[in-house]
């Protein structure tokens, strides 16, 4: 059977949820603290509040994200965090790239 019929190829593995650009970077970012305030989070990703608003939502609903919502002093803060699912979605989803690269035959060189 080939593998255009058995799914075998490392891009079926990948998690739709994660790929979208300002979704993976969010989730990279959020792998790399415990939680981060929605401010920092906006700004590291540099999108503006209302989109990422929009993929915290995606990412919230898909059980990867927690959002907390709270004060600092007399501020109302959001912070956000990855879920134990997250992180693991998360490392799932760089296996399944290093295994996409490594199996991407190497372009020949240009010179």
């Amino acid at each position: 059977m080939s593998a255009r019929r058995t799914g075998a190829h490392p891009r079926h593995r990948l998690d739709e949820v994660i790929h979208a650009p300002v979704r993976l970077s969010a989730m990279a970012a959020l792998a790399a603290a415990d939680r981060i305030a929605f401010g920092l989070l906006r700004d590291t990703v540099e999108v503006s509040d209302s989109l990422l608003s929009r993929h915290v939502l995606t990412l919230e609903t898909a059980g990867y994200v927690e959002v907390v919502k709270g004060y600092e002093g007399k501020r109302p803060r959001t912070w956000l965090s990855l879920t134990d699912e997250g992180r693991a979605a998360f490392e799932r989803y760089q296996r399944t790239l290093r295994a996409l690269i490594d199996t991407t035959t190497p372009a020949q060189d240009a010179d």
